[in-house]
């Protein structure tokens, strides 16, 4: 387990320039395509520039659950496949994440259902 964690630790460490000499590496001795792969650990060594380009990945937060709280449960219970209790303990707990990582679609149109249910919501 330890030589796992060593070999994670060290793919996430590498340059640019290392990803992509195991990509072509990986591609020629192996026949393997890793282009998913090589963008993913080579975001984190990204310059600012990245910053500046568009937002691809929302954030959800349910900042209160306005007057309909009982509606907002039900619809985060619904949005997120939660159950009941673990939808309410969201729903209490806001500020909180309903969902993360998804796309703007959708994130606006959770956002959409959320506030017409009475929530207030805010994209991150």
């Amino acid at each position: 387990m330890a030589d796992l964690k060593d070999f994670a630790e060290q793919l996430v460490n590498l340059t640019v320039k290392e990803v992509n000499e195991l990509a072509d590496i990986l591609k020629d001795e192996y026949g393997i395509e890793p282009a998913a792969a090589a963008v993913a650990v080579a975001g984190p060594a990204a310059t600012g520039d990245a910053a500046a380009e568009e937002q691809t990945e929302f954030d959800v937060i349910l900042k209160a659950a306005g007057q309909s709280k009982l509606a907002v449960v039900k619809l985060v219970k619904e949005l997120t496949g939660l159950g009941l209790k673990e939808a309410k303990g969201i729903v209490d707990s806001a500020p909180a994440p309903i969902k993360e990582g998804i796309s703007k679609d959708e994130a606006e149109g959770l956002k959409a259902s959320l506030e017409e249910a009475g929530a207030e919501v805010e994209l991150k």
